[in-house]
């Protein structure tokens, strides 16, 4: 019975078991005895600390700037060409849909011309570059309103299938539906990512419009992060195991062949789209020249028309940038150390003025106020609760 065996405990113990304590040993850690530092927060204290602070993000602010500001792009947004543009002449793009900076002034507008070619329509944007651009060019596309940060979407491929392997229909993760298989055929690749790829096409060099320079080359490899291009290998799948996405069948008319199935592994406009992006608004590299210089003078580039927006209610642009140690045209950065930076001289100047002003000495007793009565009250309530 129970209290038998609670009463039989002392007898163990005397028997020679040890009784185990539950009180932790007493050293400084286990009984929060190590000594800590609690700083007292002073003007005198805190005005290095600021100081300190402005005197780095200032500079640092303003080498961010100056960096952005060195940065030379152009950017057309040609979502409308289809339907304003002419098919016959060049006429100027308005206003609203050209944005850039260079270090001299534009002398001509940019200007736009629609041309229908083979059941294909091309967007032939011609437009100036003033200065003689002797860092690397890149081109991006940029979309706005394209969410690729959903959750759904974002888990939207299989990351086997991606690496080569010719997975069945039911070894295809779920992630991929309602885009995994039609019939008894896969979808190659599998998911929303790859079926929503944005499929304009650019022409790999700039046309120099006039007889004072020659074409621009630009190429379109090593345009993916290197380490993207590991992540994509050659599928090992047969041509009648698979069906290209719903969105490629304009690529694709009659289906994938053992010719045309496309490798991933060296695709890299398709490498660079499935590497999703946080915000609606974003970049994508298309080509780029690394090694010459662009001359200044007036150059076309030729876009073909593939990729619909209506459905998202975004719009697609042309950018062609030089980048900075920090990347694009991007003031931001810069102005937050300079907000942070100002912030820190105003506190600073604020103490130094109350130090000089409104000195106070540490542990002064003469800012120490006792109400007297309320002593007196508390005391009285004290003694009268003895009584009781």
């Amino acid at each position: 019975m129970w209290f038998f065996k609670k009463a039989a405990e002392p007898e163990d113990s005397l028997m020679g078991t040890e009784h185990k304590s539950n009180k932790p040993p007493n050293t400084a850690f286990r009984q929060q005895r190590l000594k800590s530092w609690q700083p007292i927060l002073s003007p005198q204290s805190v005005l290095p600390l600021l100081i300190f602070y402005a005197c780095i993000f200032t500079p640092i602010g303003v080498g961010l700037i100056l960096s952005a500001k060195g940065v030379q792009d152009l950017t057309i947004d040609y979502s409308h060409c289809s339907t304003k543009a002419n098919t016959g002449d060049f006429t100027d793009i308005p206003k609203k849909y050209v944005h850039h900076n260079f270090k001299h002034k534009v002398a001509s507008k940019a200007r736009w011309k629609l041309e229908n070619e083979d059941d294909e329509s091309k967007c032939i944007l011609e437009f100036e570059i003033p200065d003689d651009i002797k860092d690397s060019v890149y081109i991006y596309y940029k979309l706005t309103n394209f969410y690729q940060n959903h959750r759904r979407y974002v888990e939207s491929f299989d990351y086997k299938q991606l690496l080569g392997k010719a997975l069945s229909k039911d070894e295809l993760t779920t992630a991929c539906r309602p885009l995994r298989a039609e019939g008894d055929k896969i979808v190659y690749p599998c998911g929303m990512i790859a079926n929503s790829m944005f499929n304009d096409t650019f022409d790999q060099q700039l046309k120099a419009v006039g007889d004072s320079n020659s074409d621009y080359e630009l190429t379109n490899k090593k345009i993916s992060w290197s380490i993207d291009r590991k992540r994509f290998k050659k599928t090992t799948y047969n041509a009648s195991q698979i069906i290209p996405p719903p969105n490629w069948r304009e690529r694709f008319p009659d289906g994938y062949t053992e010719d045309n199935i496309p490798n991933i592994h060296e695709w890299e406009e398709f490498q660079v789209w499935m590497r999703t992006a946080a915000l609606p608004k974003f970049y994508k590299l298309a080509l780029k020249n690394e090694t010459a210089p662009l001359p200044k003078g007036t150059y076309s580039m030729a876009i073909g028309l593939h990729y619909p927006i209506s459905y998202f209610g975004g719009s697609k642009s042309f950018v062609l940038t030089t980048n900075s140690v920090i990347g694009g045209r991007n003031m931001s950065l810069g102005v937050v150390y300079l907000i942070v930076s100002c912030l820190s001289g105003l506190l600073a100047l604020i103490f130094i003025i109350k130090l000089f002003f409104q000195p106070r000495a540490m542990g002064d007793h003469a800012f120490l106020k006792f109400d007297e009565e309320t002593d007196s009250r508390d005391n009285n309530d004290l003694a009268l609760r003895e009584i009781l």
